[in-house]
């Protein structure tokens, strides 16, 4: 009987991707899957490190899958977490039977005699999950990761250390992932999507992002982009967004103080993204806002928090997260003065999102009466443009409508961040 296993995934989209290729060289080794972990041979947690609270998730999954696992079966940590702690990681769990790394394979049951060797120590890799093939998506959508790691320093981010500096794949690798997926909605998405080919100015050089997405939304229906750098959200890849048909920009803001801004070694100031959110509204009335900011970065002021408040409140962002500053050993914030005190920090989160609360329903009060198309995700339950899958809100449909197909729906009411939707004209 062929060998099982069972991989969680904890993180961002890129995390899933990696996981889809690491599932695609464990079916190539003859083993099969199981959404049962206690009944896996081969059991692999794909970690995040990217906050604290990330971290403490990715170990207590993996303590709460030892308990789950069989006898005999065989635990591999890998993903970030592993690659930025491997040793201390496999030093503290001593339960891990591997901690592997970025191009570290995971399947030990494929050579039981092999030395397991934790990441710290381990030679350079060999396994390049970024071309791996993949197997066909099990949704009607798929993330596909066009390059890996980051050529920024912001003050905040650890993840440069870990992940290395950008190198962006071929484009005929991507299509041709386009093609083994199948799915109608592709999502592209990266550390720093904007800068593909940035790291190859001899083939591809700065720009290549435009091309990239044309070429994509040739050969599939939606193509939606995912964490855009606003310094390059260039009027031509604006342009290619708003043609995909799905006008929908998620822009790393992380702030709008100016000031505090360059102490996150970060581009911008809240009026040039206001100003550009005005351009693309004046130029697709329709398109979709997401964005994310950090809170109590070190050295921010009650003004600059003021400043965050009023650009909230002007921007109107369909989608907003907030998140707590985190220090991350080895980033450049860890040495910077004026640290926010917890308790404040609490405050102005509670404040920035309960505003962005309001402004979310309002938004989607607003596209009450409205005609949009939807791709249908599962038995009731579909997005239109204005939805990223997983992370934002949703539109309920009629349970009759065919998964993997388009409609248009009527949207009839919102229920906080969901839809409402009647009716139904599209593909046969």
């Amino acid at each position: 009987m062929a060998k099982r296993f069972y991989i969680e995934t904890l993180g961002c989209p890129k995390n899933q991707v990696d996981s889809d290729k690491l599932i695609g060289t464990l079916l190539a080794d003859g083993m099969v899957a199981t959404d049962d972990p206690g009944k896996a041979d081969l059991v692999v947690v794909n970690t995040c490190a990217f906050i604290d609270e990330a971290r403490k998730e990715s170990i207590d999954t993996i303590l709460a899958l030892e308990d789950q696992r069989r006898s005999g079966a065989r635990l591999v940590v890998t993903g970030c977490m592993a690659e930025r702690y491997g040793a201390e990681l496999a030093e503290a769990l001593p339960e891990v039977d591997q901690v592997a790394g970025f191009g570290v394979s995971v399947n030990v049951l494929a050579s039981p005699k092999r030395k397991l060797i934790p990441v710290g120590s381990a030679p350079v890799p060999t396994l390049d999950l970024l071309n791996l093939p993949r197997p066909k998506s099990t949704s009607p959508w798929a993330y596909v990761k066009i390059a890996e790691g980051c050529d920024r320093s912001c003050g905040f981010c650890a993840i440069p250390s870990f992940r290395g500096p950008q190198r962006s794949r071929d484009v005929s690798s991507i299509l041709g992932e386009v093609e083994q997926l199948e799915a109608r909605e592709i999502v592209l998405i990266a550390q720093d999507l904007a800068s593909y080919g940035k790291d190859r100015p001899d083939e591809l050089g700065a720009g290549s992002i435009v091309p990239l997405v044309k070429a994509v939304t040739a050969v599939t229906d939606w193509v939606r982009l995912l964490y855009l750098y606003p310094s390059d959200l260039s009027d031509d890849l604006i342009d290619a967004i708003c043609e995909t048909g799905v006008p929908y920009f998620d822009l790393s803001l992380q702030h709008v103080s100016k000031p505090l801004l360059r102490r996150m070694r970060r581009w911008g100031d809240g009026e040039r993204f206001l100003r550009r959110i005005n351009d693309i509204r004046d130029r697709e009335p329709m398109a979709a806002f997401r964005s994310n900011f950090i809170v109590g970065y070190p050295g921010e002021t009650e003004a600059d928090h003021d400043q965050l408040l009023a650009f909230v409140e002007a921007a109107q962002l369909d989608w907003c997260g907030f998140f707590a500053y985190s220090p991350e050993e080895g980033t450049y914030a860890m040495e910077l003065d004026g640290a926010v005190e917890r308790g404040l920090m609490n405050e102005r989160l509670a404040e920035l999102r309960e505003m962005q609360d309001e402004i979310t329903a309002a938004r989607r009060d607003s596209l009450i009466g409205e005609t949009l198309r939807v791709l249908v995700d599962e038995p009731g339950v579909g997005r239109s443009h204005h939805e990223a899958p997983e992370i934002d809100g949703v539109i309920h449909v009629a349970d009759h409508l065919a998964v993997g197909q388009f409609f248009d729906v009527e949207i009839v009411n919102a229920l906080g961040p969901d839809l409402v939707a009647e009716g139904a004209a599209g593909e046969d």
